[in-house]
């Protein structure tokens, strides 16, 4: 009987080293275009795949997996977070979820370095005076920024991404906090010279900067909340790069509104792709850095995603359990 190869439909364009990969191994069926597959695109891929590739910009939710064939027993998603798919839903009709762990990781810290920097120093700010014609020269008391080494940085989550946010801050000579469900390992608190808070709102009111680094969750939609917000100091910067429901956006831009905290550097939003028009207001005003989710934009990451992936498809293909393997959260 001839090998019939597994059919493959991946929802967005990927890079083409990965893509050519695909063809080799799997019937693979693209999205030429690139444009975010709809509730009902979604239903017939999953009504005609062996296995789904999808990304962050696909909701694989309950009603998407209803429509299901029999076929379809793997969603290998091309990303380390899950939140875009219903894992309990897809664990309950016998279909494996993987992602792409760890790939993300050194790219994500850098960005997140960089952007703490970039709003306390205020770069875009600069850029933009610059570009206007508003720089006539040095001056002593013009675009001045906040210094960074000294400062204490509030990590929250310190996990994969946090730890390698820390690691870096450190270098910069900031001081780590941080809060977890449970302290990390005795070496690495030693490692980071790291503090750890049990309580996420003592914490808050004493850092200069806070930096989201934990997975969205039902327990950590608004995690921060308004009135964790308002316990940060006025001079305070918060910084996202994890997940835009995990803050509450428009309490932030209040707060910025009202120059009751120092500053916030986003790059994921609550109700991507739109973006609050209060916040693009306020970077305008030099209040706030805003980039489009581009943290993990790096050609290294995307073509090592590609790769987690395939693996994770083709060990299941040959009957093996996949190395990333996606199990439903306790309940």
């Amino acid at each position: 009987m001839p090998y019939r190869k597994s059919t493959v439909i991946i929802t967005r364009k990927l890079p083409e080293l990965v893509e050519d990969r695909m063809r080799l191994l799997f019937n693979a069926r693209f999205n030429s275009d690139d444009k975010a597959m709809d509730a009902a695109a979604l239903k017939r891929a999953v009504g005609e795949a062996d296995v789904l590739v999808p990304t962050v910009t696909d909701r694989i939710d309950a009603d998407v997996l209803s429509a299901a064939g029999p076929n379809l027993k793997l969603i290998a998603n091309f990303g380390n977070g899950v939140d875009n798919i219903d894992v309990k839903a897809a664990y309950a009709r016998g279909i494996t979820v993987t992602n792409t762990p760890g790939v993300l990781t050194e790219d994500m810290a850098d960005f997140t370095m960089a952007l703490i920097v970039a709003v306390s120093r205020r770069f875009l700010d600069g850029s933009r005076a610059l570009a206007s014609g508003q720089f006539t020269g040095w001056s002593p008391s013009w675009m001045l920024g906040q210094r960074i080494s000294g400062k204490r940085l509030g990590i929250i989550g310190l996990g994969r991404i946090g730890y390698a946010v820390a690691r870096r801050a450190k270098a910069f000579g900031m001081q780590i906090h941080y809060h977890n469900r449970r302290p990390a390992a005795g070496r690495i608190e030693q490692e980071l010279e790291a503090t750890y808070w049990d309580s996420l709102d003592r914490m808050l009111g004493r850092m200069d900067v806070v930096s989201i680094h934990c997975p969205h969750t039902p327990a950590t939609f608004h995690l921060l909340s308004g009135r964790r917000l308002k316990l940060l100091q006025p001079h305070a910067i918060v910084v996202n790069t994890a997940r835009g429901e995990i803050l509450d956006e428009d309490a932030l831009a209040e707060l910025l509104e009202q120059g009751k905290l120092g500053g916030a550097g986003l790059d994921v939003f609550e109700h991507e792709p739109e973006v609050s028009p209060r916040l693009v207001k306020l970077v305008e005003q030099g209040r706030a850095v805003l980039l489009p989710h581009m943290g993990s934009a790096t050609l290294e990451s995307r073509i090592e995603m590609g790769e987690k992936v395939i693996i994770n498809v083709k060990t299941f293909a040959d009957g093996h359990r996949p190395p990333d393997r996606v199990l439903p959260a306790a309940e």
